[in-house]
């Protein structure tokens, strides 16, 4: 599964999402917009950031809350950490509020993603705190360096998921 990214003003990105009726997933924060293209084939982007999805869960909705944990790997660094997402997902199936997950492997850059959507954001803080956080254990990893597959430190990024 190919997924393509795009950002812009939400009325832009609104433009090409009512062209492509039920094919895109339109997300907002404070500093704009974000317009999501899941597909098995190419994308209408002309730029976008391009990754695979190499584990999914669920169906990303039309409305939400979404996590996007930005995490830049190293070369030599990728199947170490993709064996170590992918073995994550399980554990992920059953959390309460949790609707679709997507591990995503950068096409052109060396940042992967690991996008959660829930419910609410409620829902989200309590999986924060809950033992089955498996992003909090690398980002320990990270910063007491006793990794070495990461290139610098991860950075997460908030939207809600409109219609």
């Amino acid at each position: 599964m190919n997924v393509y990214m795009t950002t812009g003003t939400f009325d832009f990105l609104k433009k090409i999402e009512n062209k492509y009726p039920g094919e895109m997933v339109m997300m907002v924060n404070q500093n704009g917009a974000l317009l999501l293209h899941e597909t098995a084939g190419k994308t209408v982007f002309s730029a976008p950031r391009r990754y695979e999805a190499i584990e999914a869960i669920g169906e990303i909705p039309n409305e939400g809350f979404a996590i996007m944990n930005n995490i830049p790997v190293t070369e030599e660094g990728r199947p170490l950490f993709e064996h170590q997402m992918k073995s994550k997902g399980d554990v992920l199936k059953n959390v309460s509020g949790l609707i679709a997950l997507r591990v995503l492997r950068p096409l052109t850059s060396n940042t992967y993603i690991i996008m959660s959507v829930w419910e609410n954001e409620t829902d989200y803080e309590k999986w924060q705190s809950s033992p089955a956080n498996f992003l909090a254990d690398h980002q320990n990893t990270i910063s007491s360096g006793q990794q070495k597959i990461f290139e610098s430190a991860p950075y997460t990024s908030e939207y809600m998921i409109t219609e």
